[in-house]
C-alpha cells in the first residue's frame, strides 16, 4: 500500500509497537457480542487484531485516505465504516439500533480529547466502557487527586462519571511519528452499581468547578465569592480559604446540590 504521511491538523501518530498493540487488544478484551467503536483507526493497528476476535467493529474515521486504505484490508468486510467527525457522531443513534451499551475505544488526538471525552460523558447512560491512548499530562489531569497541580475541572467531572484505571504506560518510540511526550493507555468505566458523588444536575457541578478552576490560584472566598458567601462555605465545612484544588469533588458536589436545594442556580446557570 501507498505509505501515508500524517496529516498535521489531526494530530496523527501511529502505534506500531506490536508488542504494545498485543496488550492493548488484550486489555480491551473483544467479545462477540459487544458493539465496538474504534475512534480513528489510524492504519489499523489496533483494528485488525479486534476484527480477529469479533465479526462487526464500527469504526470512525475523518481521514479520506485512511478510509481508502482501510477498504483494501482483507477485514474490510467485517468493518461498519462513517466518514465522520466523532464529535459529530450520533452515538445514541446507534445505541438506540443496537439497543445494547456501547464499547468506545482509540488513540485520540490531543487536541480533540477534552472535548470528546466530555462530550461522551454526556451520553455515559449507554456506554459500557471506553479505553483510550492519550498523552500522559492529559491521562494525569483525569486522574489526578485534589492537592495536585493538575487536578482540576476535568478531574472532577471524569471522576464524577467514570472509574478510571492506568492500564499501560506507553513510549513515544512506539508511534510513528514518535510524538514528543509519552502515552498513557487508559480505562474508563462509568459507575453503576455504586455512585461514590452525588448532585442533582451535573450542568451545575459543571458550572461551578468552571467558575473556580478559572481563577484557581484564588482562594474559594473570591473565585467562588458571588454565589458563595462565607458562612454558605462555613456550614457546608468547606474553608473559603483554601484554594479550587484543595477541594474533593465531594466537596463540589456539595457546593453544587446546595445551589440546586436552595433554588438559586437558575439566576447562574440558565441565565
Amino acid at each position: 500500500m501507498k505509505k501515508h504521511i500524517p496529516i498535521k491538523k489531526f494530530s496523527q501518530n501511529f502505534l506500531t509497537d506490536f508488542n504494545v498493540i498485543k496488550k492493548i487488544v488484550k486489555f480491551i478484551n473483544p467479545q462477540l457480542n459487544d458493539i465496538l467503536v474504534e475512534i480513528g483507526p489510524g492504519l489499523a493497528a489496533i483494528t485488525r487484531p479486534v476484527c480477529d476476535l469479533i465479526n462487526k467493529l464500527i469504526v470512525i474515521e475523518i481521514d479520506t485516505f485512511l478510509l481508502e486504505r482501510l477498504k483494501k484490508c482483507s477485514f474490510y468486510p467485517k468493518l461498519i465504516i462513517y466518514h465522520e467527525d466523532a464529535l459529530e457522531f450520533d452515538y445514541l443513534k446507534l445505541f438506540h439500533k443496537k439497543n445494547k451499551l456501547i464499547r468506545i475505544f482509540g488513540n485520540l488526538p490531543y487536541h480533540i480529547s477534552t472535548s470528546l471525552i466530555l462530550h461522551l460523558f454526556k451520553r455515559i447512560n449507554i456506554i459500557k466502557d471506553m479505553n483510550f491512548m492519550l498523552q500522559k499530562e492529559f491521562a494525569e489531569r483525569l486522574i489526578a487527586s485534589p492537592g495536585s497541580k493538575l487536578y482540576g475541572r476535568l478531574s472532577i467531572i471524569s471522576q464524577y462519571y467514570c472509574n478510571i484505571k492506568v492500564l499501560l504506560h506507553v513510549s513515544s518510540k512506539c508511534f510513528t511519528p514518535a510524538p514528543k511526550v509519552e502515552s498513557i493507555f487508559l480505562n474508563l468505566t462509568p459507575h453503576t452499581d455504586y455512585f461514590p458523588y452525588f448532585t442533582y444536575n451535573t450542568n451545575v457541578l459543571s458550572y461551578i468547578t468552571n467558575l473556580a478552576f478559572q481563577k484557581r490560584r484564588k482562594i474559594l472566598r473570591h473565585s467562588l465569592g458571588k454565589i458563595f458567601s462565607e458562612k454558605v462555605f462555613m456550614k457546608l465545612n468547606i474553608n473559603p480559604r483554601l484554594r479550587p484544588e484543595n477541594i474533593s469533588i465531594l466537596q463540589y458536589c456539595q457546593l453544587s446540590n446546595y445551589m440546586i436545594e436552595n433554588n438559586i442556580y437558575q439566576k447562574y446557570v440558565f441565565t
